[in-house]
């Protein structure tokens, strides 16, 4: 009976406030309160979203915490009712009902909206995340039924009895239980508050983005630190243990922990002294590709086929890297072509150098394009075009491809040859009796096959 009497003390009050003329204020306030709650987030929701995509100047979101304001602020209207009613004497057993309803509903959408900020920033929500979010609603609507039930004071009573043995010390369940709680949440809100520091100081334009991604990462280890310490206070963990799990880390690091080690310290010094910044078209080892991530652990290189490889930070301090970006994004390139012997060399390197002009990605302006005549080949002479782009980060195939294709049309265009090998081959010796009668040839008694002139065509 014990256990059912807060249950039905509920139902009691619940039945009076309904038969209570007063229960139309109740109501009225209950339903008031959710449509100006949702019509006030939404108001906020378009206003600072609009300027959050336009300015990026909102901090916390105000866009995809929109979810999170609607039954805020249902909350908090609620319960300037619950207390505007009951100065007035009116009963306010609904609203007390309806609080807690809201309440939960806020609990579940922040604790959803923290986890999406921290763990899927890039909108990819993975199974094991959705099926934590369905586990931790029923845990919320659990604990809701249990507070308006009544029955939360003695599920915290068992659990407060029941002891645990944790070596010389003893520990309830219920400690456990707020212990974790602490943890969780103090872990989760640095997270949060470093990941949104984080989004904010990339778009500083002011500072340079290897230091942005310094100050970032230093003040989110940080921020994770304190939340660390806090929640050992808060559980009554001495912070003498520290220097237990200092030492065992530094027995870890000597032992085999050193690659890992030196990775992260890796890390730091490329973001420091600027080696390396993010859009830097690189060069180590057999890897090539634009940097597009710099982690405290790894350095990630997307290659201009989409292939992205996980290079080591110690790679990259240690070994030598060619960077097409570091100073100047500059790049030359140069492409080879063949005229015959017969033509007018100056000409045709001035049309060289213009038609490398017309393609878009060439440089027009500091840099203008070359060419040479490298040498008298086999076939004709060999010309040379360089040219410079600033855009090495898309890739060098297509401007090669581009540069050639306007030399071969101006080349058509001004009727200029390109000679292509052309061998004389002489048969010494019996001519096979398929090729003709055999008394009818007259040849040496020897072979060879010998290279003639380019211009002649025969066999």
């Amino acid at each position: 009976m014990t256990q059912q009497q807060p249950l039905l003390n509920l139902i009691d009050d619940l039945t009076g406030d309904l038969q209570d003329p007063s229960r139309l204020w109740q109501i009225a306030a209950i339903v008031g309160s959710v449509i100006l709650g949702w019509g006030l987030a939404r108001l906020l929701k378009k206003r600072f979203g609009r300027q959050e995509v336009q300015s990026g100047m909102l901090g916390f979101g105000v866009e995809s915490f929109g979810r999170v304001m609607a039954p805020l602020a249902v909350v908090c209207l609620l319960a300037l009712s619950r207390v505007a009613l009951a100065k007035y004497h009116f009963h306010v057993n609904l609203i007390k009902v309806a609080l807690p309803i809201f309440g939960s509903l806020v609990v579940i959408r922040f604790t959803v909206y923290l986890l999406r900020r921290v763990f899927a920033r890039h909108g990819q929500i993975s199974a094991t995340m959705l099926a934590f979010e369905k586990v931790f609603q029923l845990l919320v609507w659990l604990a809701f039924v249990l507070y308006i039930t009544g029955l939360y004071q003695e599920v915290f009573d068992f659990m407060d009895g029941t002891v645990l043995p944790l070596g010389k010390y003893k520990v309830s369940l219920a400690d456990i239980l707020q212990a974790t709680i602490s943890v969780i949440v103090l872990l989760m809100l640095a997270m949060w508050a470093g990941a949104a520091l984080e989004e904010q100081l990339m778009k500083v334009q002011g500072m340079h983005s290897n230091l942005r991604v310094v100050v970032a990462r230093t003040a989110r280890a940080l921020l994770i630190l304190v939340a660390v310490l806090m929640s050992l206070s808060l559980v009554g963990i001495d912070l003498t243990v520290l220097s237990v799990f200092g030492g065992a880390l530094g027995v870890g690091l000597g032992l085999g922990l050193q690659k890992i080690a030196s990775n992260y310290v890796s890390g730091f010094v490329i973001l420091l002294d600027r080696s390396l910044t993010i859009g830097d078209m690189i060069t180590v080892d057999k890897y090539s590709g634009r940097v597009t991530q710099i982690n405290t652990r790894y350095t990630v290189l997307q290659g201009l086929d989409g292939v992205e490889s996980i290079v080591p930070n110690e790679m990259l301090v240690s070994g030598a890297v060619q960077n097409s970006s570091l100073s100047s994004s500059m790049l030359n390139i140069s492409t080879k072509v063949s005229v015959a012997y017969d033509t007018d060399v100056d000409m045709v390197l001035k049309l060289l150098e213009d038609a490398a002009l017309t393609v878009e990605r060439v440089q027009k302006e500091d840099k203008l394009p070359s060419a040479q005549l490298l040498s008298f080949g086999a076939d004709g002479l060999d010309l040379q075009v360089n040219f410079w782009i600033n855009d090495p980060q898309n890739g060098r195939g297509g401007v090669t491809s581009d540069v050639n294709r306007a030399i071969w049309r101006a080349l058509k265009a001004a009727n200029i040859s390109v000679p292509f090998p052309q061998r004389e081959m002489r048969i010494l010796g019996p001519v096979p009796e398929q090729f003709g009668p055999q008394e009818s040839t007259t040849v040496p008694q020897k072979s060879s096959v010998t290279e003639g002139n380019p211009s002649a065509n025969h066999v």
